[in-house]
């Protein structure tokens, strides 16, 4: 039997061996067993319940907040289209939003319809499944303040609605259960001008402009501000700026963001996130906690 006669059919596309670093910010990398970009939930709910349970499932969204290992991920990755990118106003300050949907255009149809509140969602490089799963945020909001409920399917194959009480919600945590993707989530804003959420947006986007390395291959904010503390500071005062190995470094621009300055593989960027970590120990005596997801198996 071949390992494609093990898996469930499904009506979406699945694809073996498939290389996950262009799929991810940082362009490093290995393949996964498996990508899965399902049809509709209802197709990812039949694949997930007839899945083998020993098989590991994994999400990815716009792949910003991810440092897939080069040995690649040992099972099936679910990535959702465009199926699941769509954002609808429902009523005057409430967005019902697709798992797949990206923070620009949750919070662009939010500025259209009059509804402030999620105008920080413009500058997470992310989709609604991702930040809700590890409760994004910046500039002051994250996704507690304005998160309603979401609809998830769980490694079982069932679909649940969860309210935000159910989420156990941290700063960047949640309780969501492993193998779980979120296909959709509920926001409510509060009604404002348009203008007004406009200039706010041409605010938080001028600021991550002159603060982030953008353009580079990246992957985020590598490690959770500790309480009291910015952690690019901890980072810039261990004397981490600029500092490399292999082809990852530091960024000059904002310590707290790892790059892949071309060639870097995934081991070189884990490697440099783990020394700035040891670093930073020895400098302050706080220890960093990481912010970005490492998943997979070495090479």
């Amino acid at each position: 039997m071949s390992a494609a006669e093990t898996l469930p059919a499904v009506r979406g596309k699945l694809t073996p061996k498939a290389p996950l670093a262009p799929l991810v910010w940082f362009k490093s990398g290995g393949p996964a067993d498996w990508l899965f970009e399902p049809k509709d939930a209802d197709d990812l709910a039949a694949f997930l319940r007839d899945l083998d349970p020993a098989i590991p499932v994994m999400a990815l969204g716009l792949g910003s907040n991810l440092i897939v290992r080069d040995g690649g991920f040992p099972g099936v990755v679910v990535r959702l289209g465009k199926a699941f990118a769509k954002v609808v106003v429902e009523d005057g300050q409430t967005l019902s939003c697709g798992g797949g949907a990206s923070g620009i255009l949750v919070s662009s149809t939010a500025r259209d319809a009059g509804v402030g509140g999620l105008e920080f969602l413009r500058s997470i490089p992310g989709t609604v499944g991702g930040f809700v799963r590890m409760n994004g945020g910046a500039y002051g909001r994250e996704v507690k303040d304005i998160l309603i409920s979401c609809e998830v399917v769980l490694r079982s194959g069932q679909r649940k609605f969860l309210a935000l009480e159910d989420l156990g919600y941290t700063y960047r945590h949640s309780e969501l259960p492993e193998g779980a993707v979120v296909v959709g989530a509920t926001f409510r804003g509060y009604r404002d001008e348009p203008t007004a959420i406009q200039a706010e947006m041409d605010r938080i986007s001028a600021s991550r402009e002159a603060s982030q390395p953008l353009r580079s291959k990246t992957g985020g904010s590598t490690f959770k501000n500790p309480d009291g503390y910015k952690a690019w500071q901890l980072v810039d005062e261990a004397g981490c700026r600029g500092f490399a190995v292999g082809g990852a470094q530091v960024s000059e621009k904002h310590t707290n963001f790892l790059i892949n300055t071309g060639d870097a593989t995934s081991a070189d960027i884990e490697a440099l996130g783990e020394e700035v970590r040891r670093r930073v120990k020895d400098k302050s005596g706080i220890d960093l906690q990481w912010e970005i997801q490492r998943v997979g198996k070495p090479e």
